[in-house]
């Protein structure tokens, strides 16, 4: 949860806290705080009286070496004076990704002190920064279901003054920011929670009762005994060794008029021992955030739905433990997936590309989606590829590809493009089954993976993405608007997707 409240002011008034913007010195560069004190940051024009600071501000701006980079921030008390505290926030090049770090420094420079922000926003630019800015002020203030007896945080309010002509912008600004935020952190909550309490039926209840509450959504869920009725081998083989049985999820927002479908699919492996093939006990500790691509793409779509998104975009997600009991599948074992394909199980721990391969194989089958995008925290070759802060991109389309990257960089969600390399398919050959589930030699991990997906991508083939995001669903530090725990990977990211298609809005 994020129990900050935002909200908008048009003209100057008393502050105890005041937070103004500074950016590099010379334009278009930036420097790190406590880099070269001759390049000191500058004050942006602001909506607020500062003639009688701008003395002081100079001298500390100089004094501590504050080059302007975005997100960095210098605090000066004032004991006695009013504003009592002055912060200076860096705002690097001023793009969005700036204001975003902006937003989440007023938070982090709270203290135990600051209850209450006043940010004056630059006078020069739309009101699309106050968006911004509470973006990364909501997901900075992000707290996990505080404990009982848990200090609450000490900042309760931001107050962001704008020109009284950008204030409805600002306003609408806020609103979609909220929407986008509270999908982020309902990703990250659900992520966040602990595997004893989050059994498969556990997470679909959730998924209903939020989609329960938006005009315009609608919500399937198939039980084991709907899962075996219809085929879904794959959900069922890698569940098999549980005692909390699978689903499976079709989450749906359908605007009226939409013209493009999007279907989403996401893995949902809401415990991963590893199975047969069983984890050792270091790799499982994490493995809670096993079902993170579940949670961003339903999470996508009720933020589509409060966004009022003129796009239509559906949810599969596949939810199963993989457990290890006298009843799990077997390395050996065949399993038939939605559709009849088979695969050989060579390791139970490749189990998240099993239940990918039924969702992916139902929605190209009976949903006809003008695009197919999975994601799946599915491979630990993928982190060593590209590290913690970039996931992996594959897909046959160029044009999505593209679409998908850039979105990807303006949500500050990067992805990086990796081949899908037929040569390799041969590797996946199987003596019994059509595939197997595994490499061998085991070799390129992660494009492997993917093009063991692809083959259960039936007629979406060439307007099919896949993304491992397994590294960037987690974090162990803060960093900017991230918090410690589940990032909520992939819904900033969709969500500015869903934005770029040129879709009409309804008229009202």
């Amino acid at each position: 949860m994020s129990t900050i409240e935002i909200t908008v002011a048009t003209a100057a008034g008393r502050a105890a806290s005041l937070a103004l913007p500074v950016g590099p010195a010379e334009p278009g560069e930036d420097s790190e705080a406590g880099g070269d004190r001759e390049n000191t940051a500058r004050l942006l024009p602001v909506g607020w009286p500062v003639d009688g600071l701008a003395e002081e501000l100079d001298a500390f701006l100089r004094d501590v070496g504050h080059g302007g980079g975005a997100g960095t921030a210098h605090l000066l008390p004032r004991p006695g004076r009013e504003p009592g505290h002055l912060l200076l926030v860096g705002v690097g090049r001023a793009d969005p990704l700036a204001w975003v770090a902006a937003g989440a420094a007023l938070v982090r420079s709270a203290g135990e002190r600051v209850a209450h922000w006043t940010f004056a926003l630059p006078t020069d630019r739309d009101g699309d920064l106050a968006r911004d800015v509470a973006l990364g002020a909501w997901l900075a203030g992000y707290r996990f279901r505080l404990a009982s007896g848990q200090e609450r945080p000490t900042l309760r309010r931001i107050t962001l003054v704008v020109e009284p002509g950008q204030a409805e912008a600002a306003r609408a600004g806020i609103a979609a920011a909220r929407a986008l935020a509270d999908a982020v952190i309902l990703a990250r909550d659900w992520t966040n929670t602990p595997s004893a309490r989050k059994s498969p039926r556990w997470l679909a209840d959730q998924i209903v009762r939020a989609a329960a509450r938006r005009s315009g959504v609608t919500v399937k869920v198939l039980d084991e005994e709907q899962l075996a009725e219809a085929g879904f081998g794959g959900v069922l083989a890698v569940g098999s060794g549980a005692v909390r049985p699978p689903r499976l999820v079709e989450l749906s927002w359908r605007p009226r008029g939409a013209r493009t479908h999007v279907v989403l699919v996401g893995k949902g492996i809401c415990f991963d021992s590893g199975g047969i093939s069983v984890k050792p006990r270091d790799a499982m500790k994490l493995m809670r955030k096993d079902m993170g691509g579940a949670a961003a793409v339903c999470a996508t779509v009720l933020a589509a739905a409060d966004l009022q998104l003129p796009v239509r975009v559906t949810a599969v997600v596949p939810l199963a433990e993989n457990l290890v009991s006298g009843s799990s599948m077997r390395p050996g074992d065949v399993i038939r997936h939605y559709g009849g394909a088979t695969t050989e199980v060579l390791d139970t721990d490749a189990e998240g590309r099993l239940v990918l391969a039924d969702a992916l194989a139902y929605a190209a089958r009976r949903l006809r989606p003008d695009y197919l995008i999975d994601l799946a925290t599915l491979t630990g070759a993928s982190h060593v590829a590209l590290g913690k802060r970039t996931a992996a991109l594959f897909s046959d389309s160029d044009e999505l590809a593209k679409a998908l990257q850039a979105a990807g960089e303006a949500a500050g969600e990067p992805v990086w493009r990796l081949p899908l390399a037929d040569d390799y398919l041969g590797l996946l050959r199987s003596d019994v089954a059509d595939l197997a589930n595994i490499g061998r030699p085991a070799q390129a991990g992660a494009v492997t993976a993917a093009l063991f997906l692809r083959e259960f991508t039936g007629e979406a083939r060439d307007r099919w993405a896949h993304v491992d995001m397994s590294a960037p669903s987690w974090i162990d530090r803060v960093d900017g608007p991230l918090v410690k725990g589940a990032t909520g990977w992939g819904v900033r990211m969709l969500i500015a997707f869903l934005e770029s298609l040129d879709e009409p809005r309804p008229s009202r």
